[in-house]
Order: structure tokens, then sequence, then C-alpha cells
């Protein structure tokens, strides 16, 4: 049987299972206790002894974002990882390893120059895991959008507004299509290979306010000019950096087809499956 060990299952894991038929799927999370969830074994990490769970895994997916120490899963278990083999490791980073481009492309040989704290500690921990002899292949994904995680609740409460940045784009890709990547991956191994997880159309984020607002049949929320916006320091900091981001990969080796190749079509499904 195969076994996949998902370190920090959370959204773009959990969407994972359903594709993963007839497997066992193992996941950690921060929270105490040993405890089924839809079907996974979840176990609690830091504080569980991994070994069995380890020596029980095929294939690593590691979700769990580093901070200024590191990669949390190596710094608690890099030598316990070394000494077993994996038929697959998959590790999910993000595009802001590629830093500001100025709504220029990048693809997957693109220098990494991250401009922010968060981007330079990711380019770190994709490091430290290349660094391991270790099936590996790295997933960036451009911003997470998906059931439950879209703008609709925001524009319902009349609470959106349409941030405005001369030149900002970013980005994006449904969870779903995570998802089916990291499927086709497993399916069809490439030990080292790295790729961009994005849609084929990176936009304004005002657009994709002003698009479900028109979904919705509502006003559309107000602009506010990015210098004058109240925002925290984690929402202004996306706006540090504007690139589009190239999925040609996923396509060309894993025969991926987007579900959800641009954000109508994903928020018409959201508002489809929301029942409105």
């Amino acid at each position: 049987m195969s076994v996949l060990l998902s370190f920090g299952h959370g959204f773009s894991a959990q969407a994972l299972v359903p594709l993963l038929d007839g497997w066992r799927v193992i996941g950690t999370s921060r929270t105490a206790g040993k405890r089924k969830q839809d079907g996974v074994d979840m176990v609690q990490f830091p504080g569980t002894d991994m070994g069995a769970y380890l020596d029980d895994a095929t294939h690593l997916l590691i979700s769990a974002g580093p901070d200024a120490d590191g990669d949390p899963v190596l710094r608690e278990l890099r030598d316990e990882i070394a000494k077993r083999e994996f038929e697959w490791v998959g590790y999910l980073s993000t595009t802001g390893v590629y830093g500001d481009h100025q709504g220029g492309w990048v693809d997957e040989e693109t220098p990494l120059t991250p401009s922010t704290r968060r981007g330079q500690w990711r380019v770190a921990a994709e490091t430290a895991w290349m660094e391991m002899d270790l099936p590996l292949h790295i997933f960036r994904l451009a911003g997470i959008y998906g059931p439950g995680r879209g703008p609709f609740s925001k524009v319902r409460a009349g609470t959106a507004r349409r941030i405005i940045k001369e030149g900002q784009v970013f980005s994006r890709i449904h969870v779903e299509d995570i998802a089916q990547v990291l499927a086709a991956s497993i399916a069809r191994p490439n030990a080292g290979a790295v790729y961009n997880l994005c849609d084929d159309d990176p936009a304004p984020p005002q657009d994709v306010i002003g698009y479900a607002a028109e979904l919705l049949g509502v006003p559309l929320p107000e602009a506010v000019a990015f210098e004058d916006a109240d925002m925290t320091p984690m929402a202004r900091s996306f706006y540090a950096e504007s690139k589009r981001v190239r999925n040609v990969r996923i396509k060309d080796e894993l025969g991926v087809v987007l579900k959800y190749p641009n954000y109508r079509v994903g928020l018409q499904a959201l508002l489809r499956d929301e029942g409105g």
C-alpha cells in the first residue's frame, strides 16, 4: 500500500486526499492528540515520535512553512528522514521566491531574488531540502483560492475593497488544480523537478474583486489607492511584488489540463458550489 505522510496537512494537502484512491494518508498538525479527520490519520507534530510513521511512508508531502529558524520538518527530523528511502517527496513553496519583476513574466529558470522576509525563508527552505538525498519535487504556488477561500464573503458583507496599485498583477491557482498537479507528479515522478503552479491569467487584484461583485449582482466595491489603504503589514507585503508566472512545465511534463484556467471560471464554480 502507498502511504503519504503529509507534514502541515492544510488546505492544499487536504484537496489531494480524494485523488489518492486506496492510499493511507497520515497528516500532521500542531494541535494535540491523535485522531481521524476525513479519512486521514492526524498526529501532532512537533510533539510525536515520527519514527514509525516515517518507516511506513512511501511518499512525503511538506506543506509546513518555514520561519526565521528554517524549515520546521528538517529542524526536527533531518537525520530521521535522511536514513529512509521514499518514492516521491513534494515540497510546497511559493512563487514569492522570484521576487518583484514589475509585472514581467517569470518561469522555473528565473533567478530567485525574493524581496520579502517570507520569500527569503522559502528560498532557504528549498535549498535545505535540495541538499537532502531525496527524490524531491518543488512546487511553487501562486495565490491559492478555493472553497471557503474566495472573495464572496467580503463582497457580500460590504467590506471588500478594490486596492489599486498601478501595474500590480498577481497569479493565482485553484486548490483543485494544485491537487491534480501533485497527483500527476506522483504518477510521473521526476526527481529534482521544479514546477510553477498557477493559472493562465495573471490579473490585477481589483479585477477579481470586481468580477465577484458582478457575479453577485452587487455594487462595485470602493476603489482605494494602495498608498491610502489601511492594511495589515502582512496584507501590504503582498503588494511588494508584481509578476506574471508561467505554467508551461506542468502542462508539457505532467500533461495537466487546468480545471480553472482563469479566475473567472474559478469564481463561477465557487459561487455555483455555494448555491449562489
